[in-house]
């Protein structure tokens, strides 16, 4: 792990785990023009780039975090750094991946490298975050979940599952916030198909996951969280159509949803 520091200020920080690409370079890109940060991922060189931009266009100071949140060691260093940040206002917990493939014959490696980075990297920031926040009363966590938590598919056993805690975690902290009058937020993010380079990474064909109409842009997944950060929501899912899919499979019994995965299940496996 390597870390780089710009200069102090009285800015306040937004620090923010896969920060080198897609949603998380976004978010910096948005809130640059009021905030320094610390840009969280393990690409070295895309953190520089964004860092030497947010600096040059909007006078912003970063500090640069290269580390791998699935690992023990970077984690710690990561969660001492946000939590002792006295100008910490946002946390973003935006690091992730996802595979494909039959859970069972996926690789086991790929899948207990989720889990640590989907959950325990975001509880373990979390914590330390709140820590920070919840003492000062003020202050925010946004955790990137995905429509996922609500409607589960084929060849993606660890990622609806981890996705689903992730939503789950963060109406829990919302409701302990909220136990207590603490000025601090907490937000679910569930985007759905984004385009970024999440998809490319799987080496997965966009053309083959949904149609064009069912694909957002970083921009729009972003705008969309910051609205609902600003009227304090604690849940978000940004687009109409992903908003009526989740709240329709969200209130349907358990059977029925089951049913209709089950079905479109099928449907995949005669197409492949």
């Amino acid at each position: 792990m390597s870390t780089q520091s710009g200069a102090q200020s009285s800015r306040p920080v937004v620090a923010i785990t896969g920060a080198s690409s897609g949603i998380g370079a976004v978010f910096a890109r948005k809130l640059a023009r009021d905030h320094d940060f610390i840009l969280i991922a393990r690409r070295a060189d895309k953190l520089q780039q964004l860092s030497n931009e947010l600096s040059l266009e909007y006078g912003s100071h970063a500090e640069v975090l290269q580390a791998d949140l699935s690992q023990e060691r970077d984690l710690a260093i990561v969660a001492e750094k946000v939590e002792a940040n006295g100008r910490l206002a946002l946390l973003v917990n935006n690091a992730g991946f996802g595979t494909k493939g039959l859970f069972w014959e996926a690789s086991l490696e790929s899948q207990e490298k989720m889990h640590r980075l989907h959950i325990a990297a975001t509880m373990r920031l979390s914590h330390g975050a709140l820590r920070n926040m919840v003492a000062r009363n003020s202050g925010a966590v946004i955790n990137v979940s995905s429509v996922a938590a609500f409607v589960r598919g084929v060849g993606s056993v660890s990622y609806c599952a981890t996705k689903s805690w992730m939503a789950v975690f963060s109406e829990a902290l919302h409701l302990e916030l909220r136990s207590i009058g603490s000025q601090v937020y907490v937000q679910a993010l569930c985007p759905g198909y984004t385009y970024s380079e999440f998809h490319d990474v799987m080496g997965a064909t966009r053309k083959q996951l949904a149609p064009s109409s069912m694909w957002m842009t970083a921009e729009q997944v972003v705008d969309a969280s910051l609205r609902g950060l600003h009227r304090r929501r604690l849940l978000v899912v940004p687009g109409w159509h992903y908003r009526l899919l989740s709240s329709v499979f969200s209130a349907l019994p358990a059977v029925w949803r089951v049913a209709l995965e089950t079905a479109a299940a099928r449907r995949h496996g005669q197409a492949q």
